[in-house]
Order: structure tokens, then C-alpha cells, then sequence
């Protein structure tokens, strides 16, 4: 004779689980959406929930929309700057020319230089 636990695969002190122990769940709507590459995704909101206009493709990670025939386009890649490059954004070759001279200047005084 095998011996057997009645509360087996449960916690000291919980209780029953489902609808009645949690309360009612809001009624809800499913939205289908659609991605560049065609995959549909149907998320469900309460009724009385904004539903947004895009919803990230869980299988590819593109943006989806509710239009299946025109997805939202895949945003576009920036490629890796250096900081060189967002410096040059933000200054011009004359100011990098006179910042460095008066960085030069700072740092020949400090020596003692002329």
C-alpha cells in the first residue's frame, strides 16, 4: 500500500484558486495586429481599455499595426557613432581648432612655457 499526501503540491495556508477567490476579470476584447513581415499577434484589453495603435511582433520584434495590409514600416537602424562623431555634430573644424589652441595655451602657461 503506497502512502499518500492529501495537500500535495500545495502551500500550509493556501487556499482555493480561480474566479470565485479572485474576483470577477473585466470583460475583455482581443485586437489583432499585423507586422512587416506578416505574423499576426492578438493581445486581449479590457473593453473599457485604450487600445494603442502599434503593438510589438513577439515572434520578430517589429512594430505592428491594426491594418494588415500596411503594417508600420521597420524603424531604421542608426548606425554606431563614436564620440568623435557626435562631437563634429556639434562643432565645427574653426571651433575644434580654437578649443584646442585654448586648451594648448592653458596647459603651456601651467608649464611656464610661452
Amino acid at each position: 500500500m503506497t502512502g499518500g499526501n492529501a495537500i500535495r503540491g500545495t502551500r500550509i495556508g493556501s487556499g482555493p484558486t480561480g474566479e470565485s477567490e479572485r474576483g470577477e476579470t473585466a470583460p475583455r476584447q482581443r485586437v489583432s495586429y499585423w507586422c512587416a513581415n506578416d505574423h499576426e499577434s492578438r493581445p486581449s484589453f479590457a473593453l473599457d481599455a485604450e487600445v494603442p495603435e502599434t503593438w510589438d511582433c513577439p515572434r520578430c520584434g517589429l512594430p505592428a499595426g491594426k491594418n494588415q495590409e500596411q503594417p508600420p514600416p521597420a524603424p531604421r537602424a542608426e548606425p554606431y557613432k563614436t564620440h568623435l562623431a557626435y562631437v563634429k555634430e556639434r562643432r565645427s573644424d574653426e571651433d575644434g581648432k580654437a578649443l584646442l589652441e585654448e586648451a594648448l595655451q592653458r596647459l603651456r602657461a601651467r608649464r611656464g612655457e610661452s
